[in-house]
């Protein structure tokens, strides 16, 4: 049900639409399916998500808020380019970060998760074999939080969170290249033996090396765009 009724006889959008729409749209930022410089209106937002202009409109106004878009005229937002200032500033806080809640999901990590973590790359390797880069990112992000939610410390995943959104669309920026090379799965492949080995220090080693690998192709892929 989109709207109802109010006393005063007004109609009022149902407000678990104006936040289904935020996290829907937010989840899909900060996965990639939007690209840098990607344009996005009220009427596009709200087609995709199958919500009416309402709950697109607000979605859209908080993401603004928080930065993960920006406005470029009266109905029209895009998707931030990161300069390399940016994308310095985010890798350094997703290696503090992200290396801190591996380490401790190492914990609670066991052969349920190993086989969940497999089954997921199984779908990252698919999607690099048909080139289906969109389907990398999707599968790439389930793989890295399935692990930093085992850390238990749902207020640290959040502020993980808040750094994918602001990098997340920039990760297409890693293809071809990382397809070709593999760089990705070398590091998961790391972590998934870390994690049956239950060695924490191995394990915040495989995604600090994850990230760090993704900043210096990120970083080429800016400095590229500058000098064009």
């Amino acid at each position: 049900m989109m709207s109802r009724e109010n006393a005063g006889g007004k109609i009022a959008v149902n407000p678990r639409l104006g936040e289904a729409a935020y996290e829907a749209l937010r989840d899909r930022i900060s996965r990639g399916v939007y690209r840098p410089g990607d344009k996005l209106t009220v009427r596009s937002v709200a087609e995709t998500l199958g919500v009416s202009s309402t709950p697109a409109r607000d979605a859209i106004n908080r993401l603004t808020s928080e930065n993960a878009l920006v406005y470029a005229g009266p109905k029209t937002v895009i998707v931030p380019i990161l300069s390399e200032a940016d994308l310095k500033e985010v890798t350094v806080i997703r290696i503090a970060l992200e290396g801190l809640a591996a380490e401790e999901a190492t914990k609670h990590c066991g052969p349920l998760d190993v086989e969940r973590l497999k089954a997921l790359q199984i779908q990252i390797n698919l999607g690099l074999e048909r080139r289906d880069y969109a389907s990398v990112l999707w599968h790439n992000k389930e793989f890295h939080f399935h692990v930093y939610a085992q850390s238990r410390l749902p207020r640290l995943v959040n502020l993980i969170d808040a750094q994918w959104l602001r990098v997340g669309p920039s990760f297409y920026g890693l293809y071809p290249e990382f397809a070709e090379e593999r760089y990705g799965v070398r590091s998961h492949e790391m972590a998934m033996d870390a994690i049956e080995e239950g060695d924490s220090r191995a394990l915040r080693a495989a995604f600090e090396a994850d990230i760090r690998m993704g900043y210096l192709r990120l970083r080429s892929a800016v400095r590229a765009r500058s000098s064009a």
